[in-house]
């Protein structure tokens, strides 16, 4: 693989598939979900992606005001 990064997110994504494979016992083949309870999970890890770009945001806003205060930009 020459690309780093696609390198890196390949072996993020085999990792996440390991953990949830012991945390849940099985794969995202599995069979027990409608196309509802899938959808339910993506709005679900969708507003979680929401908040953790609502937290970065507020962290650049507050570092930017830090700067601003000490009279550097």
């Amino acid at each position: 693989m020459k690309d780093k990064f696609v390198k890196s997110v390949r072996k993020k994504f085999k990792d996440r598939s390991n953990i949830g494979i012991n945390k849940y016992g099985t794969t995202l083949e599995r069979k027990d979900l409608s196309k509802k309870d899938w959808f339910i999970h993506l709005q679900e890890e969708l507003m979680d992606a929401t908040l953790y770009i609502e937290v970065l945001i507020n962290k650049i806003n507050e570092n930017e005001q830090t700067k601003d205060n000490k009279g550097v930009k």
